[in-house]
């Protein structure tokens, strides 16, 4: 005869508590929500990852009533919903700030002051690694590569840019994050809170204020490569000191450099003047060696 989990924790002195279920007005729009969800899917289970961001907004963090929620709606066993919900470090399971700041210490943000700001910021806001101030307003975590190398050192919050960061103006973040001041990230949407950051994950509409022309954006930086690959010219980069003011023995009216149309920054990315892999260049088929 076989026995079931719960059978055999109550064997082992360790009897498993059932989960608390949310309030009826709770459940019933959930409900509503994650039958959305699911109605995209061919297959049901398909949604258990925007079900769990969805349960992730209603309370910050992925509760066990959260995973309870889930594996009914899905019929899925709560080991099939917890065995997911603790491999993708963006489901929190504890609760969390209001804000995730997240420093980015891969290679290139760490060699350009990412462990700095993170070491920094641990001593300023007295948490460490994956702690919550006690205002519960800010989490700090460390995070791996976010694709923004060329504005390194980057922090993220709510998973929106901040480019080229610096000990002191990490500091000032987190500050006016936690006095309740409006922070604008370098590029992409508004800010929003925790909650409606895992509400937009999970698939509704982003009701934020321009968030389909602003979400997305890249930077200069980033373009450099395709403006290249395009034939276009670049203009020359001036770099400006990090604290944004002018270095004393620097002239500020200085000429900047035009590139010259036959001229790139990088003779590895300067596209060449061949049509072995464009068919389409005015130059036509390139001829074969002999001919």
């Amino acid at each position: 005869m076989t026995t079931s989990s719960s059978e055999r924790g109550v064997s082992l002195g360790m009897p498993e508590l059932p989960a608390p279920a949310y309030p009826d007005d709770i459940r019933a729009r959930l409900e509503a929500d994650a039958r959305e969800l699911i109605a995209r899917y061919p297959d049901s289970r398909s949604a258990l990852l925007p079900l769990l961001h969805l349960v992730q907004a209603e309370e910050g963090h992925v509760t066990r009533t959260g995973m309870q929620f889930c594996a009914d709606m899905l019929n899925l066993t709560t080991a099939e919903v917890t065995a997911v919900a603790t491999f993708y470090t963006m489901y929190r399971r504890k609760p969390s700030g209001d804000y995730q700041v997240g420093v980015c210490t891969n290679t290139l943000c760490a060699v350009m002051g990412g462990d700095a700001i993170f070491e920094e910021l641990q001593e300023h806001l007295g948490v460490g690694n994956g702690e919550t101030t006690g205002d519960g307003k800010v989490t700090l975590e460390h995070i791996e590569c976010n694709a923004a190398c060329d504005f390194a050192p980057v922090v993220m919050v709510n998973w929106e840019f901040f480019d080229n960061q610096t000990p002191a103006s990490a500091k000032r973040l987190v500050d006016d994050l936690r006095a309740g001041r409006d922070v604008e990230p370098t590029r992409g949407a508004r800010l929003c809170t925790f909650k409606e950051t895992a509400r937009i994950l999970a698939g509704f509409p982003d009701e934020r204020p321009g968030a389909v022309e602003e979400s997305g954006s890249a930077g200069p930086a980033s373009l450099v490569g395709l403006r290249l690959a395009r034939g276009e010219t670049a203009p020359a980069r001036v770099v400006h000191p990090r604290d944004g003011g002018p270095h004393e023995d620097e002239p500020q009216d200085r000429a900047v450099h035009e590139p010259s149309p036959t001229e790139h920054l990088s003779s590895h990315d300067a596209p060449h003047d061949t049509s072995a892999s464009d068919p389409a260049h005015p130059a036509g088929p390139a001829a074969e060696e002999g001919e």
